[in-house]
């Protein structure tokens, strides 16, 4: 396609409109979300004749759309059959100690958003983790700020932990073992950190007593769908063998939300839990930076930014960090792939831009859509996580872990 320099300013403002709202998370006056401001950008595109139709299909990264889709089926499932009722009913009769039960919460959230989507981990286990504090008589603060942290640092770890590495996944093609064999000790050494951290933060109210007999002596068992939980347990299992064997993961994830679909569950049940707006907004981030690349970037001349390409660890996660809490962590990404294509150790700037973006989630509420759902299921639920409370340990948290993460590239190559 061909553009000619009258359409970059046009082009410009689209894109800038259309950040800045994404930034905001709303427009003044009206009711639309980020999934709708994205909606709009490219529509702006389309009726621009920026792009056509045809170029703006083209520029949706179906691979990343059909593997997040078929994740949060597979999550779905899991969460209907009761597999994190039941987890953390086993939590609750053996980890009832303040420390020791934060130390679950979050190796518990790392793990599973490890390999599952962390957005739709903290769907599942916000509301757990509230029930869980109310029965042991425990604050819930700590643990749900630790639920969400360890949610996006043990997501660093591999392509299918959040919605910005399946993005990099699909764009930089690096096999799933592999990225996980680079990735995954920062996740391990972060989530580490991170029990410090809150543990530090917090170690007044985790020191409090809990009085005999104020523990609820005979709790309601989890609701579990046996058959349901076994067959969903399984397919998982075996799409996670397949990730790590090197089967092509959104082939995979498409066909276990397949089998999984095959069951007596009435379809609008799993069909009303997927997050539809986070889908409609990836395809509409899609084109807003496809054009605003085609069309603006390409005139930018990347190949002569020597400072980027000659530390790209350091550089990359250092933009990554700033652009991610500007803009959320999802555009950002879609932000960088120019750069990528031009730097000259490939697979260790995409893997520097997969840790910074998902690290720099843990410093403010906004930094990251696991913080948002954590803290909206809260307050739906009466508690308040505050943005300034939050803060106590997000930006410690991101500073230790991020510096580990670019430690960790820099040095170790293997």
């Amino acid at each position: 396609m061909s553009t000619s320099s009258a359409s970059i300013p046009l082009v410009s403002t689209i894109f800038g409109l259309t950040y800045l709202a994404l930034a905001v998370g709303k427009i003044p006056g009206l009711r639309i979300d980020r999934a709708g401001i994205a909606l709009v950008g490219a529509s702006a595109m389309l009726a621009a004749g920026v792009l056509s139709m045809h170029e703006a299909a083209r520029a949706v990264d179906y691979e990343t759309i059909v593997l997040l889709f078929g994740m949060m089926i597979v999550v779905s499932y899991l969460r209907l059959a009761g597999f994190f009722a039941l987890a953390t009913d086993g939590i609750a009769a053996r980890f009832s100690g303040a420390y020791s039960l934060l130390a679950v919460v979050i190796v518990m959230s790392g793990v599973l958003s490890a390999f599952l989507v962390n957005d739709v981990v903290c769907v599942a286990m916000t509301p757990l983790v509230l029930h869980l504090c109310e029965r042991l008589k425990r604050p819930a603060i700590p643990y749900l700020i630790g639920l969400a942290t360890a949610s996006n640092i043990g997501s660093v770890a591999t392509i299918t932990g959040n919605p910005q590495n399946i993005i990099i996944g699909s764009m930089s093609q690096i096999p799933y073992l592999r990225f996980a064999a680079k990735l995954a000790p920062v996740a391990v050494i972060g989530l580490a950190i991170n029990f410090a951290v809150v543990a530090l933060v917090y170690r007044r109210t985790l020191a409090q007593k809990v009085e005999d007999g104020s523990i609820e002596q005979e709790p309601t068992r989890p609701r579990v769908h046996t058959g349901l939980l076994a067959k969903s347990v399984s397919v998982t299992l075996v799409a996670v063998a397949l990730f790590f064997l090197g089967q092509p993961i959104a082939l995979v994830a498409l066909a276990a939300a397949g089998v999984l679909m095959l069951d007596r569950v009435r379809p609008e049940k799993i069909y009303g839990s997927l997050d539809w707006p986070l889908l409609v907004m990836f395809a509409g981030l899609f084109v807003v930076v496809h054009a605003f690349e085609v069309t603006v970037v390409h005139t930018w001349g990347l190949e002569r930014w020597h400072a980027l390409l000659q530390s790209p660890v350091v550089m990359v996660s250092g933009l990554s960090v700033v652009l991610s809490n500007l803009v959320s962590n999802v555009p950002a990404v879609l932000l960088f792939k120019p750069l990528m294509e031009v730097m000259p150790q490939k697979e260790t700037a995409w893997l520097a831009l997969a840790m910074s973006s998902t690290l720099a989630g843990n410093l403010t509420v906004l930094g990251s859509v696991a913080n948002l759902i954590v803290v909206e299921n809260a307050r739906r639920a009466g508690t308040h996580l505050g943005f300034v409370e939050y803060l106590k340990v997000g930006v410690p948290l991101t500073i230790a872990t991020t510096l580990v993460g670019v430690a960790w590239l820099s040095l170790v190559h293997y």
